[in-house]
C-alpha cells in the first residue's frame, strides 16, 4: 500500500511550522507519498530536498516563492530545496479531498554524490539549478509525468526508482515550463517569521474579498504598520497590497471562466469597490480586459472539447 497521509480528525493546535522534516526509508532514494487534503502540514513551508508535487483533484491557488498563481487537476511542480511553497484549496468545514496530491521528495545531494560513479547524473546540474526558482510544467511533460508519478504508486524498488529516473529525465529536458519565484526572492527562514506569515497567509486567502485593511492585518500579526509591510514583503517577495489583488484577481478568472456572473457582480464579488479600478486592475495583470478574458476561456474550453 502506498504511504499516504490523511486529515487528523481530532482538533490540531496551532504549532509553528518550522521546516518540513523529510523522512527516507533506508531502502529507497526519494519519498513518494499520497496525500489528502487538508492534512496538518499543508501550511507555507519548506525543506532542504527538492519536491515534485502533482495536484490530482481540485483547484486553488498555488504560493511558490513570491509567485501567486492558479492550479487545477494535472498542475505539475517541482520546487527546489530551500524555497517556501503551499498549494491551497477552499474547502467547507469538515470537507476533505481524499488523494488530492502525489508527492514525491528527494535529497539532491544523492544525486550529485551518485555522479561520481554515474557521470550521466550530471546532465542533471542544470535543471537542478533552474528548480530552486520553482517550475511549473505545461503540455506534453505534464500529462507525461503526471503518468509516471501515478505508476509509481503501483511498484516499488528498482522499478519505482526507473520511474524516478525517467521522470527527472522528462522534466530536465523539457522546454515546456514556466519559472515561478523571482531570482531574488530570499525569505528569513526562521520558525517564528513561518508561523506569522503562515496565519497571515491564511487569514488573507479567507477574506480577501472584503474589505482588508493593513492597519488590522498588522495587529493580527501584533506588528506596526510599517514593520509588517517591510516583514511580509520581505517573506513573501509581494508587498500586501500586490498580494491582496492577485487573489482577487485570480478569483475573478475563475469566476469568468466557469460561471456567467456579469463582470459587474464579479467585481463586487472579489473585493474591488468599484468597476473602474477592477478593469483597470485587470488589464494591468492580464493584458486584456475581463470580457475579453472570458471569451479566451471559453473558445479554450471549446478547443478542448
Amino acid at each position: 500500500m502506498p504511504f499516504r497521509r490523511r486529515k487528523n480528525t481530532a482538533a490540531i493546535p496551532r504549532t509553528v511550522p518550522a521546516f518540513e522534516h523529510i523522512v527516507t526509508e533506508s531502502s529507497e532514494t526519494f519519498l513518494w507519498r499520497l496525500d489528502d487534503y487538508p492534512w496538518e502540514r499543508n501550511v507555507w513551508n519548506f525543506h532542504p530536498e527538492y519536491e515534485i508535487h502533482l495536484l490530482r483533484k481540485s483547484s486553488g491557488v498555488v504560493l511558490v516563492g513570491d509567485h501567486i498563481g492558479e492550479f487545477g487537476p494535472g498542475y505539475l511542480t517541482i520546487v527546489g530545496g530551500g524555497l517556501p511553497h503551499d498549494w491551497v484549496t477552499a474547502v467547507q468545514p469538515g470537507e476533505l479531498i481524499e488523494g488530492r496530491d502525489i508527492v514525491l521528495q528527494f535529497d539532491p545531494e544523492r544525486l550529485r554524490g551518485s555522479a561520481e560513479l554515474l557521470p550521466e547524473l550530471r546532465e542533471l546540474e542544470p535543471f537542478l539549478e533552474r528548480s530552486l526558482r520553482g517550475m511549473a510544467f505545461h503540455s506534453r511533460t505534464a500529462v507525461a509525468g503526471a503518468e509516471l508519478m501515478e505508476r509509481m504508486g503501483t511498484v516499488h524498488g528498482l522499478t519505482r526508482f526507473r520511474l524516478f529516473l525517467e521522470l527527472v529525465d522528462l522534466l530536465a529536458k523539457s522546454d515546456e515550463y514556466e519559472l515561478l519565484s523571482s531570482p531574488d526572492f530570499s525569505p528569513v527562514l526562521d520558525a517564528t517569521s513561518l508561523d506569522i506569515i503562515q496565519r497571515t497567509l491564511t487569514y488573507l486567502f479567507q477574506h480577501f474579498a472584503e474589505d482588508l485593511k493593513l492597519p488590522e492585518v498588522a495587529a493580527l500579526a501584533e506588528m506596526s504598520e510599517s514593520t509588517f509591510s517591510r516583514f511580509f514583503q520581505k517573506n513573501t517577495g509581494n508587498s500586501f497590497s500586490d498580494h491582496v489583488a492577485k487573489l482577487r484577481l485570480w478569483q475573478a478568472c475563475k469566476l469568468l471562466a466557469d460561471t456567467d456572473i456579469p463582470i459587474t457582480d464579479i467585481c463586487f464579488q472579489v473585493g474591488y469597490m468599484n468597476i473602474s479600478n477592477f478593469n483597470r486592475a485587470f488589464l494591468r495583470k492580464h493584458k486584456m480586459t475581463p470580457s475579453s478574458y472570458r471569451k479566451l476561456s471559453r473558445q479554450r474550453l471549446a478547443l478542448r472539447a
